[in-house]
């Protein structure tokens, strides 16, 4: 079976394959020298190298903020995992699914869909993450009551209201992981002199990290380099400094999902009150962010089963109902 639905992440790239579940789970990192463009490393071995690559060799990360950011390098990316899950055959050309953040432009689309097909898709259909993530959590959003899904990713926040297999309201915030983990390196930067990296700070993001500051305990030593001395400095940063670097971007996001909550139709905002709102993407699974959307929206906020898997397994299984979600669906190919 050569059908696939794949979470183009900022932070990760999963891949789903029908009739066998998540076979591809690899950060969306590149590893390339400078001069020849010549790719060294992809997915986890690249990963490793951020931050600790020579001055001829670079490592980035080819989608920012949920979108393309690097059109060459995401094509070879792709190309790499779907070798990696298919096979190198060319006549092995898989139909995709690929979840887009609701808020991108056509032109936006219009590059994934290039990319997906230059890299060997034989067609490539887009679904928008939210949608997709209600899918993967089990929701039932064929009813006609009301269902919400804050799909919290690397670069994207995608809040929408759901009701008969549809999107009724939607916002896409480019505030979430990766906007936590900058957060972490200014505060640590401006409190303690002291330069991290972003992999140091996703780190503490994961060990210490809290959406309300003095709900968690622990203590994190943090190694960087001294701004003052430039030289290496040790310093602990315990949970409630961390909730407190992160205090800014989570208020973004909260905000956007009460102004979400404030657009949307009576009928629907009772369903709402009653079954509430469904939490997908790496981000629900940062300590107390469920506490934090309770307290301040006023509704249950339950966390996904498979917070982190639940986009990808969304595509997949839209891959099954194209005539349900062929709305939802851009269905633009590259020749067109």
């Amino acid at each position: 079976m050569t059908d696939a639905g794949i979470d183009l992440g900022t932070a990760t790239v999963l891949v789903y394959v029908k009739n066998r579940g998540i076979v591809l789970r690899e950060p969306s990192v590149v590893v390339m020298e400078r001069n020849t463009q010549k790719i060294l490393a992809i997915g986890e071995e690249a990963r490793r190298m951020l931050g600790r690559t020579p001055g001829n060799i670079v490592a980035l990360r080819p989608l920012r903020d949920g979108v393309i950011a690097d059109y060459t390098v995401t094509e070879a990316m792709l190309r790499y995992f779907l070798g990696r899950v298919f096979g190198r055959s060319p006549l092995v050309r898989p139909r995709l699914m690929i979840c887009v953040p609701s808020g991108i432009t056509s032109v936006e689309k219009r590059a994934v869909v290039q990319a997906a097909e230059q890299a060997g898709a034989k067609s490539t259909r887009l679904i928008e993450e939210p949608l997709a993530a209600a899918l993967g959590a089990g929701l039932d959003i064929t009813s006609p009551g009301a269902n919400m899904v804050v799909d919290i990713g690397g670069g994207t926040t995608d809040i929408a209201v759901l009701s008969l297999g549809g999107i009724v309201l939607s916002h896409s915030l480019r505030v979430a992981g990766d906007k936590l983990d900058e957060a972490i390196i200014r505060y640590v930067r401006r409190e303690h002199n002291l330069l991290i990296g972003e992999r140091t700070a996703e780190e503490i993001k994961i060990n210490v990290g809290t959406a309300i500051p003095g709900s968690r305990d622990g203590t994190m030593e943090v190694r960087g380099r001294d701004l003052v001395a430039g030289l290496p400095k040790n310093i602990y940063l315990d949970s409630r400094q961390v909730g407190q670097a992160l205090m800014e971007p989570l208020t973004a996001i909260t905000d956007a999902v009460c102004s979400v909550l404030e657009r949307t139709p009576p009928e629907l905002a009772s369903d709402l009150a009653q079954r509430g709102l469904v939490l997908t993407g790496g981000g629900a699974l940062l300590h107390g962010i469920d506490t934090l959307l309770r307290e301040r929206t006023g509704i249950p906020v339950h966390v996904a089963d498979d917070p982190l898997s639940c986009v990808a397994l969304g595509a997949g299984r839209a891959l099954d109902y194209p005539s349900i979600y062929e709305d939802h669906i851009d269905l633009k190919h590259s020749r067109i």
